[in-house]
């Protein structure tokens, strides 16, 4: 029986991903470098770190990676801050709520950064629901890499074989499955790019997934 739901954040909880994408292109604007949108496409599921150690890479700039990483940063701040429509996405926090009050433990394993998980979770008072954050910025690979899924499942009060992880990007599809957990796929509006092919179980949206459903996975 399913004991521990591990989520992804951006594209599945809250759509980060427009403020994200401002921020970024904003900064490679400011670079004068040309990122197109299959290259942008790829990072989806990276962190920040490693986004700009491979933008660096391929555009062989000059500039420290840490410094690259808080100019962004500080572009998404003022961007996420400003923004008022930003919403959880559509029927997530119904699910979350249901979990939680059934029981069910719930753990965030994200790319994104401490300070921006942090920000989000503040924004939409979720820290109450969740027993465990876990970051990419503490990984030293990105998903597909299935250490961020491995360590979240280390968490569990269950085992691995008792925890399902949902995400909407290919790259944490492929991390869930190297990482031997069972994958929900989200296919939303906001993964059109994406493949889901190789998650187990793929829905359209939350309320296709409740305490009961998920009790018999």
């Amino acid at each position: 029986m399913i004991q521990t739901i591990i989520f992804d954040m951006d594209g599945v909880i809250v759509d980060t991903e427009p403020v994200h994408r401002y921020a970024y292109f904003k900064h490679f604007e400011e670079l004068e470098i040309t990122v197109s949108e299959e290259m942008f496409t790829s990072f989806t599921g990276n962190s920040t770190r490693n986004v700009f150690q491979k933008v660096k890479d391929i555009f062989g700039l000059s500039h420290d990676v840490e410094d690259l990483i808080q100019r962004k940063r500080t572009l998404f701040n003022d961007a996420f801050d400003s923004k008022e429509d930003l919403y959880l996405l559509d029927g997530v926090e119904v699910l979350i709520k249901e979990l939680h009050q059934k029981g069910m433990q719930l753990i965030l394993a994200s790319s994104a950064s401490k300070v921006t998980i942090d920000r989000v979770f503040k924004r939409f008072g979720l820290h109450q629901y969740f027993s465990h954050i876990v970051s990419g910025e503490d990984f030293p690979k990105s998903k597909p890499d299935p250490a961020i899924f491995e360590f979240a499942a280390s968490l569990s009060n269950a085992s691995k074989e008792n925890c399902i992880v949902i995400e909407d990007s290919t790259n944490g599809v492929k991390a869930a499955v190297l990482a031997g957990i069972y994958c929900v796929g989200y296919n939303s509006e906001h993964s059109k790019l994406q493949d889901l092919a190789e998650a187990n179980f793929v829905i359209n949206h939350f309320d296709e997934l409740n305490f009961d459903i998920i009790s018999t996975l």
